[in-house]
């Protein structure tokens, strides 16, 4: 019997509801070491929030036991027809394709999820699995893999490049760059849906698909600490400018439509991480989201921001060539999951 095979014949799998927050919390604690240690980014907050729905006993997931003691947890949250898998992980495990305590977990966890009454989709984005570490659990229930690549820019190895005006990037009209404002929040989500409704994202993240759910993908990354802490003095936004009755443009007169937005949160000490990136398809290839990026780079590195991350999806070939041409390097390959029972008929 091989050490992996050994190690699952040993397990004893619970219902995650039986366990409190604080029996959970060592695992957990090593967890935001990995997370920190691998991909530069500070969970302990994440973990803080998860504590608290542990405690309140409703998230569906399982607990791995080995010899009497938690080795492993996955979990899952529902929301109307649709699952999203929270988390996978066990001590020792996440660093390489063979993880026999997750690959487990992850089993009971999606036969569990996908025999949910009403539930027509699950997605995934298991970050700190490399590519192809549960793919045989996904695939065993029916799952559609999406490579994707978490980058990383090291601002003082690549520094920003010096100051880029809006007007010197417009495509023959005229924006005005802002920090991020409350009042941009429904803008911004008209943008995301027009940007993302017909692209391959939209298959990993169905929130694109709709304004409505393009700002509850908003209110997520502005609001809870999944992705970071939200930066909003490091998050810009590039507004047509309001013509005044003169012919000429004024950002006072309250500026126009939301035309390209990148935002910011900051994961940990020197290190803001890039949830979302846009262009509207009609001002595309005028060099606008380098633009963003560099002004990104220069207002992090002024507030002592030291990397920068994103991810992409790995088809998404015109993105990932404008990343690594700005400076940004794949640090770590991994997959989004999605299985959609409505695309099967």
């Amino acid at each position: 019997m091989s050490s992996a095979q050994s190690r699952i014949s040993q397990l004893e799998i619970l219902d995650l509801r039986h366990f409190s927050g604080a029996q959970l919390r060592p695992l957990l604690r090593d967890e935001a070491e990995r997370w920190q240690r691998r991909l530069h980014w500070d969970y302990t907050q994440a973990s803080s929030m998860l504590v608290d729905y542990l405690d309140s006993r409703i998230l569906p997931g399982y607990v791995a036991l080995q010899a009497g003691r938690i080795a492993g947890y996955a979990f899952c949250v529902c929301e109307g027809t649709k699952a999203v898998i929270g988390d996978v992980y066990a001590f020792g495990e996440a660093e390489s394709t063979v993880n026999p305590i997750c690959e487990t977990l992850t089993d009971h966890l999606l036969e569990m999820v996908v025999a949910m009454p009403g539930v027509e989709r699950v997605e995934s984005q298991l970050l700190m699995f490399p590519d192809g570490a549960l793919w045989m659990a996904f695939q065993r229930h029916g799952f559609q893999a999406y490579p994707r690549c978490f980058m990383l820019r090291d601002l003082e190895a690549r520094p920003p490049l010096m100051d880029v005006k809006p007007a010197e990037a417009r495509p023959g009209r005229s924006l005005v760059l802002e920090a991020w404002r409350a009042e941009f929040y429904d803008g911004a989500a008209q943008l995301i849906h027009r940007c993302y409704a017909d692209h391959m994202d939209a298959s990993i993240n169905d929130q694109y698909r709709t304004v409505h759910g393009a700002q509850r993908f908003l209110h997520n990354i502005i609001r809870f600490p999944g992705c970071g802490v939200f930066d909003p003095e490091n998050s810009w936004v590039l507004r047509a400018a309001a013509e005044r009755t003169d012919g000429n443009f004024s950002k006072a007169t309250g500026g126009g439509s939301v035309e390209a937005v990148l935002l910011s949160s900051k994961v940990s000490e020197g290190v803001n991480h890039i949830t979302q990136i846009c262009v509207t398809p009609a001002l595309r290839d005028h060099g606008l989201g380098r633009m963003l990026l560099e002004h990104c780079a220069r207002e992090g590195a002024r507030r002592g921001v030291r990397q920068l991350s994103l991810t992409v999806t790995e088809a998404n070939t015109h993105a990932r060539k404008l990343y690594e041409s700005d400076g940004f390097q794949t640090l770590h390959r991994f997959e989004a999951m999605v299985f959609d029972s409505s695309a099967r008929h």
